[in-house]
Order: structure tokens, then sequence, then C-alpha cells
């Protein structure tokens, strides 16, 4: 064995143990806060379950039922899969059904020309509203 192998070896093995503690110390903490939420309701914004979903999907169940976590991993795993549901659901690419609607400038030039000639009917309000919209633009 290689003297640099030994020291990368001790380097690995102090932040390996300094990541253990902090894993204890965050465990410990989150049980406290268990204890004093008790068996309330927790509610988190849509940001706050993202935010878990997405770094709960990096571990798997296994890990994420023995971190004892504040919510269990069938909701975290169950958040993110609904997180990526909503982001492929191609809701905003599916075309416009019906007929497209009119512009409002032309509704409201059809309200004047019926407001200023009642004895218009409805087929020369349309021509003329028409001529006048060509004949603008």
């Amino acid at each position: 064995m290689q003297p640099w192998n030994l020291l990368v070896f001790a380097l690995v093995s102090w932040v390996n143990r300094e990541q253990q503690l902090a894993i204890e110390y965050l465990k410990t903490e989150n049980s406290i806060l268990r204890e004093k939420v008790g068996k309330k309701r927790i509610l988190l914004t849509d940001e706050q379950r993202r935010r878990l979903a997405v770094k709960g999907k990096m571990l798997d169940r296994k890990l994420l039922s023995e971190l004892s976590a504040i919510f269990t991993p069938d909701t975290i795993l169950r958040w993110h899969r609904e997180l990526i549901a909503r982001k492929w659901n191609y809701t905003s690419n599916k075309p416009r059904v019906g007929r497209p609607r009119i512009r409002q400038e032309i509704v409201e030039q059809i309200l004047r020309f019926a407001n200023e000639n009642p004895t218009w009917g409805a087929e020369r309000i349309r021509c003329e509203s028409f001529t006048t919209y060509v004949v603008s633009i």
C-alpha cells in the first residue's frame, strides 16, 4: 500500500465520519420536531412538496424509511410521481378546438354600427364592418 493511498483513505474516513454525525444530528432534530408537532397534520406549499420530492427521489424507499422522516416514503414518492405527471401532461400543446374568437375591436365596431344604424340588418352590419375593417388595415 502506497503512503498516498493511506492519506486518501484517512481523508475519506474523516469526511464520512463528519457526514454520519451530521445525519445523526438531523435525525435527532427531526424526531424532536415530530414529537412537538404530534399527530397534527403538517400542511406544505407546492414548492415545499416539490423540494422534498426531488430530494427524496434521489434516495431509495429503504433509505427513506430508515430516516424516519415526518412524511412516509410513499407520500414523498407520490409527490414525485405527481410532479413528473404535471410536467409531462402536454396540456399546453393541445390544439384549440372550435372556431377562433372574434377580435374585440371587431365586436366593438359591430356594436357601434348596430347602435348608430338601428334599421340595418345583420347582413348589412356584417358587410359594412368587414369592409371598414379591411380598409382600416
